[in-house]
């Protein structure tokens, strides 16, 4: 049977969040089955839970941001992206502030939290969404258009393309393809780092936005090349972010994908607007749970066994 997991033990960090700048303390805590990942604002009194939902969604500018009550909890891709990658089902979230910590611009160092935390298999069989039938969002034209594509696939597959027009994202890979049945998430994709353009500071701080982002947390570049001393961890970083991303926005459904993305330019908008697109149409999707492994595919099986056992 392919089990649900939560974290064995309750474990803390700080950091600043990075488009509000403000301190925040985060702790992560175990939750029974069938619970998902639930976030919870422990600053607000009372405290108000806002479960990791595609509709629960309120904005999507820049970040992934879970709005309730009023309450809001932004840029929740990375950590989300992480638990997706280590197969994380079900865990409470609580921070003390509007935002996760940014840490690194990577899932990196919340995969070495849950890995200080450690795993603990829970003796309920793991859900999954299967795609049946290809959805799809699209927006703008011609050269300024973006899509997201989900399609059935035996397995987790993210195809990537972007376009920057900037000398040094131009000198890198600009697509980028990985299949977790295959892969690892923890070596392929965990450290691949948000980034960022210095004439674009002004305007997006005049906007409340990037307040706490740095040459410590995120890539940063000017109008010619990049300014981070020590470079980039992958060659083709700036992709395999996006892919990061898109891992985190997509376990927003509440449960992990078996699916084939595919995307051309997309963000943080379409991938939750394709997560609304597919929960538009039952026919085009259906739950599951594997009793054994002999009920499901070798790729369903790798992938969880080899890659969320810390691979």
């Amino acid at each position: 049977m392919l089990k649900q997991r939560t974290v064995k033990q309750l474990v803390k960090t700080v950091g600043v969040g990075l488009h509000s700048g403000t301190k925040v303390e985060l702790t992560l805590r175990p939750a029974a089955p069938d619970t998902g990942i639930v976030f919870r604002r422990v600053d607000l009194d009372p405290p108000v839970d806002l479960p990791a939902s595609a509709t629960g969604v309120g904005d999507t500018r820049m970040a992934s941001v879970l709005d309730r009550d009023g309450a809001r909890v932004s840029t929740v891709e990375h950590l989300m992206s992480a638990c997706a990658g280590l197969g994380i089902d079900n865990m409470y979230v609580d921070v003390t502030a509007e935002e996760i910590p940014i840490m690194d611009g990577s899932a990196a160092s919340f995969v070495f939290l849950l890995q200080q935390a450690g795993l603990q298999e829970q003796n309920v069989s793991k859900k999954f969404i299967r795609v049946k039938k290809p959805v799809e969002v699209r927006e703008g034209k011609g050269a300024q258009e973006k899509w997201a594509r989900l399609e059935p696939y035996d397995g987790f597959r993210l195809k990537f393309f972007i376009e920057f027009n900037h000398p040094a994202v131009d000198a890198t890979g600009q697509f980028a393809e990985v299949d977790f049945g295959i892969e690892s998430y923890v070596k392929e994709i965990a450290r691949a780092r948000t980034f960022g353009f210095m004439q674009d500071v002004e305007t997006l701080r005049g906007m409340g936005l990037i307040r706490g982002g740095s040459l410590e947390n995120a890539i940063v570049m000017d109008e010619y090349r990049i300014l981070n001393p020590d470079g980039l961890r992958y060659d083709n970083e700036f992709v395999r972010h996006k892919i990061l991303d898109a891992i985190g926005d997509l376990y927003l459904i509440g449960h992990p994908l078996l699916a084939s993305y595919v995307a051309h330019k997309s963000g943080h908008t379409l991938n939750n607007l394709l997560l609304r697109e597919l929960l538009a149409h039952p026919d085009a999707y259906e739950i599951v749970s594997f009793d054994s492994d002999d009920a499901t595919s070798p790729a369903y099986v790798r992938q969880t066994r080899q890659e969320w056992v810390f691979n």
